[in-house]
């Protein structure tokens, strides 16, 4: 059974305080476009990410809010504006990277919340029985690509009724694997 390889690049999600600092109390996000994981949308609404080297002036929100504010980076990005920022799996916050957001009515320094999102799959309990795989279980993934074809360890299974089966890594790894749209891996055992 082959799995979507998704590549997530460098975003946002933010808590409803966060977001009215930023664009205004009472602000709701604009729905740009649905992302594979259900419920989950790009947002029309950017922001600037600072750090103490530099910063991105334009990094996307994912919506809809959530309980946390958390800022996703790839390795090379956190090292670009100089940010220390551990690898974890999404909302594992604590003691993580801190910056500054910039919006267009305000800002907010958040002393955690910036992470290198640990690769990871989604599943649902079907697809993950399917598979072979349990909840929070680490496999190794095969991507075969035009002359950059390598095996993924350390990537951790998430399943949950609320998934679509798909693989996320960041640009970072996307560009090592020569990862394209569309692109289908496979666990190996």
């Amino acid at each position: 059974m082959q799995i979507l390889l998704e590549t997530s690049a460098r975003h946002l999600h933010v808590t409803r305080e966060v977001l009215d600092i930023l664009f205004g109390e009472g602000y709701e996000l604009t729905h740009k476009k649905d992302l594979s994981q259900p419920g989950q949308f790009a947002c029309e609404e950017r922001v600037k990410v600072v750090g103490p080297k530099g910063e991105f002036p334009t990094v996307s929100i994912l919506g809809p809010i959530r309980p946390a504010t958390q800022v996703e980076l790839s390795a090379a990005d956190a090292r670009k504006i100089g940010i220390a920022a551990p690898v974890r799996e999404s909302g594992d916050i604590k003691g993580s990277g801190a910056c500054k957001l910039v919006g267009p009515c305000g800002e907010v320094d958040i002393d955690e919340g910036v992470i290198i999102a640990k690769r990871h799959i989604h599943a649902t309990p079907a697809d993950a029985e399917a598979l072979g795989v349990k909840d929070t279980e680490i496999v190794k993934v095969r991507v075969d690509s035009d002359g950059r074809s390598l095996i993924f360890d350390d990537v951790v299974v998430r399943v949950s009724e609320k998934f679509a089966l798909a693989m996320h890594i960041d640009t970072d790894e996307a560009c090592a694997c020569g990862a394209t749209p569309g692109m289908m891996v496979d666990i190996v055992k």
